[in-house]
This record gives structure tokens, sequence and C-alpha cells, in this order.
């Protein structure tokens, strides 16, 4: 959903209801989490050392659980009291080039894994209206062996809609800045 003026939070509302209606906008719902991803995806994994130690993983996961990783300026969550479950249907509300774009995703599933690597997190897939389709995996991840801990981003898209389509070297660089941003503002949440 595309416009020249910011979406109302009432529009906003009434959209992600409507959104929370539609099945996913692809097929491999849960690939995220994956080791070998489907075909026809452009795969992007990112992640950046936020510390080492409880307190650190600890702080990591409290922002995630406030969707910290959005907190960038041009991009925004509707809303970051959104719960992180599995069902759960936001907004991502961009601002580029004198456009706003309210894109909508579900939680596909969470993940809290003990073990050698504790994780925490989870990944939402793409609704109808989303001009991508595919799946993010938002992670936090603290690796016993060395006290590490790192905040893990993963992608799968393709675009979706025929703006996307067109714009496909833009819609990319857009994901590169959303990467590079999401790393800086968990590193600053976290430390």
């Amino acid at each position: 959903m595309f416009s020249l003026t910011r979406f109302t939070d009432e529009t906003i509302r009434e959209h992600l209801a409507r959104q929370a209606r539609q099945p996913f906008s692809y097929a491999e719902v849960g690939a995220s989490n994956d080791p070998s991803p489907p075909p026809g995806y452009t795969i992007d994994h990112n992640r950046v050392l936020l510390g080492h130690g409880a307190s650190v993983f600890e702080r990591a996961c409290d922002a995630l659980r406030r969707w910290e990783m959005f907190n960038l300026g041009w991009v925004q969550l509707c809303w970051p009291s959104t719960p992180i479950a599995v069902g759960a249907t936001v907004g991502v509300l961009v601002y580029v080039l004198r456009l706003w774009s309210l894109n909508a995703c579900r939680v596909v599933y969470t993940l809290d894994d003990e073990g050698e690597v504790k994780l925490f997190g989870f990944a939402y897939g793409t609704l109808p209206d989303h001009a991508e389709r595919g799946e993010e995996r938002f992670s936090i991840q603290w690796e016993r062996r060395n006290d590490s801990v790192w905040y893990d981003l993963r992608a799968l898209s393709r675009p979706h809609l025929v703006v996307s389509r067109i714009g496909y070297p833009y819609t990319r660089r857009l994901q590169r800045r959303f990467a590079a941003e999401s790393l800086k503002a968990m590193v600053r949440a976290a430390t």
C-alpha cells in the first residue's frame, strides 16, 4: 500500500486487520529456518557481535521484544507493542523518495532454544499487500563456547508487486540499507 501522505493510525489499524485475515503471499512458510533455502529467492544474511555474557543477551532479547531493530527513522513498526507471538500481524511503515509504503507481515514462528547456542527470536512472513514475498528472521544468539552474543538477521525475498519488480535495483538497495541500520540499532539497544 502506497501513499504520498503518511497513513493515519486508524488507516493503518484497519489495513492490518484486513491483512491479518489473509494467507501468506508465498508457499514456503518457515523457509527462513531451513538451512537449504528454496530456489528463486534472494538470500541476505547479516550478523553483528553485540558483546559477551548473560546481561548482554538479556538486553538484546528485551530490545528484540520491543522491535528496536525497526527504530530507524525512515522505517517504523506498527506497532512496537505487538507481542512476539505466532500469528501476530504488524505493519512496516517506510518513508523513501517522498512516498509512504505500508507492508503487512505475520509472525511465522518463534525461537527460544537452550543448548550450546542459546537462541531467542522470531521470523515474520509477508502478506498479500507487501511489495516483496518471503520471510525475515530476527534472532539473538548466545554462543556459550566463547560467551559471545550476536544479532542475526536472515531474509529470503523476491519481488511481489509490479513496482518492486520494476524498481528491483532500488529495492535491493533499501534491503541492504535496512539490514545495516538494523544491526546498528541492535548494537545501540544492547550496549
